[in-house]
């Protein structure tokens, strides 16, 4: 992979408040990392730990965005100016995406780091062969799936070969054997070149092999530090109560099983989708979507989950064959979902998607969960009740007047989920929604979705995680290879 200089990171009491927010994201962080150490960054949900590692990429932006203390450093020299040592993969792939073309979009920032055109070629054919993501390089990024653009983002940080790896949750929309593929190209990455890796991931059984070290943040900063089986052994049962995937220890029993599937409400026959004209991603789908009951979508990346999601949602027609809704679900309109207007969908199929900030589209967290209530027409108590009920449920409440876009992941997952649950739809589409969640969230998100599907709301959930499905007691249709 080249002649990679591994650099050492330090935080020295650093700290850091976003402008639109009372309270500090970080309070009094310090540690020291060597060069070369491989370390893993735990907390739980909202503990801070994105915030970190933007922070450490030198990403955050200026006293405009928001007010910091203390330092962060990267070979000694502020993280700021030190761009270029330290490559970050973010945990919205989405975000990184910046060119129209697979090639292109690796070599970017090694075109921003001056590296000679002859050698950028060669590093974006290998960091493409060590992520696994085999396509063209003139494959228009626009038409991956989630997970081939997440192995895209890390293809390109690959290619800058900075001294440091930042890594935010780099497999969570990746299917289990694309976890081991990237955990593993990651592994061989750090093996010929040394970098520095900090890596945060909420299921970490897969990373612990390769990691020397564990740092954990909770409140006051730094809680724990040191190798995996001295933090793991002393903290197990302290970290997995707050929230922190701990191997060996389970979060809250699954709900129990609903009382079986009502009607159909949705039906699918003959279907191809497509997530681009004239490219369909899969064919041949028959399902039907009853009330009751959580219909699982499975299957490796590329095979057109989420395009099928966003087809049974009424938000992409199909490339062929028809998606048809009951009497049940379509009340007094025609049965054709993606001839529904937004206002017709809201109350009848409610859409969560893969990339939250798709969905965002207020400035605060209480008036994103109020959008749809009000586009309903219902009056001011009826609206703070439901959106009063929403942010206690799904622990938003000590953030209802902060910007969405300040939330950390798993909150912004939990704000866009509640945005759909806030119009009550029949039918509730899902795409990866226990993406960016520590145990204890994971545990709420799947109560409150069993709560949904006993009360006789038909949920489809496009996930990899097999665990909320087995804990749902999901029917699973299972997607094959991409066309």
């Amino acid at each position: 992979m080249g002649t990679v200089r591994p650099a050492a990171v330090a935080a020295e009491g650093w700290a850091w408040r976003h402008a639109t927010r009372l309270k500090w994201a970080l309070s009094d962080v310090s540690f020291h990392v060597d060069p070369g150490e491989r370390v893993l960054l735990l907390g739980a949900s909202g503990s801070g730990k994105s915030t970190l590692l933007h922070g450490l990429a030198g990403v955050l932006g200026g006293d405009d965005e928001g007010e910091s203390r203390g330092a962060l450093l990267v070979d000694g020299m502020p993280a700021a100016d030190a761009r270029g040592r330290a490559a970050l993969v973010l945990q919205d792939p989405d975000s990184q995406a910046i060119l129209a073309r697979v090639g292109d979009d690796v070599a970017f920032g090694a075109e921003n780091l001056g590296v000679p055109r002859e050698e950028i070629w060669r590093r974006v054919r290998h960091a493409l062969e060590a992520v696994g993501l085999d396509v063209a390089l003139d494959r228009s990024t626009s038409a991956l799936s989630g997970g081939q653009k997440q192995r895209l983002a890390l293809a390109g940080a690959l290619a800058m070969q900075s001294g440091v790896l930042l890594l935010d949750e780099p497999t969570a929309n990746l299917d289990p054997d694309g976890v081991r593929e990237v955990r593993d190209a990651v592994a061989r990455v750090l093996d010929a070149t040394g970098a520095t890796l900090v890596v945060v991931e909420h299921r970490l059984a897969a990373w612990l092999p390769i990691i020397d070290r564990v740092l954990v943040l909770g409140e006051g900063g730094v809680v724990a530090d040191g190798s995996v089986d001295a933090v793991l052994g002393a903290h197990g049962q302290e970290l997995a109560a707050s929230g922190v995937w701990v191997p060996g220890i389970p979060p809250a029993h699954p709900p129990a099983p609903g009382t079986g599937p009502g009607r159909t409400l949705l039906r699918a026959g003959g279907l191809a989708v497509a997530r681009v004209r004239d490219a369909p991603v899969a064919a041949g789908v028959d399902v039907d979507v009853r009330g009751g009951e959580v219909l699982g979508i499975t299957g490796p990346n590329g095979a057109g989950k989420t395009t099928l999601g966003l087809t049974l949602a009424g938000l992409l027609p199909p490339h062929a064959g028809r998606v048809q809704a009951s009497d049940d679900l379509s009340r007094g309109i025609k049965g054709d979902p993606i001839r529904w207007s937004s206002r017709e969908l809201l109350t009848r199929i409610g859409t969560v998607m893969q990339d939250p900030e798709h969905q965002l589209l207020t400035t605060t967290v209480r008036a994103e969960l109020e959008v749809g209530p009000r586009a309903l027409g219902l009056g001011d108590r009826e609206v703070a009740a439901r959106v009063g009920d929403l942010l206690e449920r799904l622990r938003l409440d000590g953030v209802a007047q902060a910007n969405p876009y300040t939330l950390s992941g798993g909150e912004k997952r939990r704000l866009t989920v509640a945005a759909a649950l806030a119009t009550r739809p029949a039918v509730l589409v899902l795409d990866e929604p226990t993406f960016g969640q520590d145990a204890r969230t994971w545990a709420e998100l799947v109560a409150i979705i069993a709560g949904l599907r006993d009360a006789g709301t038909a949920v489809v959930a496009v996930t990899h995680d097999l665990d909320v499905l087995d804990a749902l007691r999901a029917r699973e249709v299972r997607m094959g290879a991409a066309l």
